[in-house]
């Protein structure tokens, strides 16, 4: 009789062993987020995709690989033993700077980088400092540089390249319309062999009046300077460190960063980038600035390729005043001896001599500026790219 129990027993056990040989393990909800490797060619949906993808991860001692979100293809960025710096000027963004705080964090942090983020209050009146200073209590790499008054735009990003320690560079805008996201995209163009990349905002979400004379500036811009980019004034943008600390911005020359890196050898280009609708307050941005733009890019022109030169820009410019206007006066002359017109009373005769006045007196300024320049200004700015011994 116990023989035939042992028996039964027996029996039951394999046929147990039989069933769970047939049936798979239970699948746990952690390996259900992973895809499996017979699923692998065929993408899972957008949400479990989202939650299942590993963004960052360490390739191997000089290299992190990036998969960005948006669907951008995964990089590979050389940043290892190296520093980016993001230095971001602002002014009344007390709503804005913690949430990019947060944001900028989580960035940089999956991108495991050296890191440190520049805040540079340009004299303002609500609590944003305030706001800095408890995200520095709590995060050291999150620094600030307040300005006793507003001093505009350039002085905060000179202040900031001043400060800023990094091999890259990343400046954008505290209000939350550029996206951190797209920092790893412009560090892997600047490792593609560029010194500056611009961002592009393909898609605005600006007010009507900005966003078409911010097109028109762009255009007028690339013609006279001779460097086609879509967004000069784009906000979001990523330097070489050689690039900051070879130009000088002042006054409102910050929206021709670009221009003067490229006057001065350097290699610019452009990505597209994101621009999110502005979430708190109100754009800063006024039809002076439109004009002011104008005269400045007259500025920038004149500074880069005749500051050394002078009589080159003012001679020409005589030069052709004299030509029109003695080629008036030679005119009338001829009408005086053949057809006896006279021509004292005539305004074309006037006309004449004040262009010649007016041209020999734009000559006369070149050559004051050339003996100005001879005596006054130091050795001539020169970038060394590399040198061989």
């Amino acid at each position: 009789m116990d023989e035939q129990k042992d028996q039964e027993n027996k029996n039951a056990v394999t046929r147990e062993e039989k069933r769970n040989e047939k049936t798979p393990p239970e699948i746990t909800k952690t390996e259900i987020s992973k895809p499996s490797v017979e699923t692998q060619g065929t993408p899972p949906p957008q949400g479990e995709r989202k939650k299942a993808q590993k963004r960052f991860y360490k390739r191997n001692g000089s290299q992190r690989r990036y998969s960005g979100s948006r669907n951008t293809p995964s990089v590979n960025l050389n940043i290892a033993n190296k520093i980016i710096s993001v230095v971001i000027p602002l002014y009344n963004e007390e709503e804005s700077v913690v949430e990019l705080s947060i944001t900028l964090k989580k960035v940089l942090e999956r991108m495991r980088a050296n890191y440190e983020v520049i805040f540079i209050d340009d004299g303002s009146t609500d609590s944003s400092f305030q706001k800095i200073k408890e995200i520095n209590h709590l995060n050291s790499k999150f620094k600030c540089i307040k300005f006793k008054r507003n001093y505009g735009k350039s002085a905060a990003l000179s202040e900031g390249f001043k400060a800023a320690k990094g091999d890259y560079i990343i400046t954008m805008d505290a209000d939350l319309q550029d996206d951190p996201e797209e920092i790893p995209a412009l560090i892997q163009k600047l490792n593609d062999g560029y010194d500056l990349v611009s961002g592009w905002k393909k898609i605005r979400h600006d007010p009507f009046i900005k966003k078409h004379t911010s097109k028109l500036f762009n255009f007028v811009t690339s013609t006279l300077v001779g460097l086609k980019l879509h967004d000069y004034n784009c906000g979001i943008k990523g330097y070489k460190k050689d690039v900051i600390k070879n130009i000088k911005i002042y006054g409102e020359m910050h929206r021709y960063i670009p221009a003067l890196a490229h006057l001065s050898g350097y290699k610019v280009g452009e990505i597209t980038v994101t621009h999110h609708p502005r979430k708190f307050g109100k754009t800063k941005f006024g039809t002076a600035r439109f004009v002011n733009g104008l005269f400045d890019l007259i500025t920038v022109l004149f500074t880069t390729k005749f500051i050394k030169k002078p009589l080159h820009f003012f001679g020409v410019i005589g030069l052709l005043n004299c030509l029109l206007g003695m080629g008036i006066i030679a005119y009338l002359t001829v009408l005086k001896f053949f057809d006896s017109v006279p021509i004292s009373n005539r305004p074309l005769f006037l006309v004449g001599i004040l262009l010649s006045i007016v041209g020999v007196q734009f000559i006369s300024l070149g050559l004051i500026a050339e003996m100005i320049t001879k005596t006054t200004t130091d050795k001539e700015n020169v970038i060394i790219d590399k040198t061989l011994s």
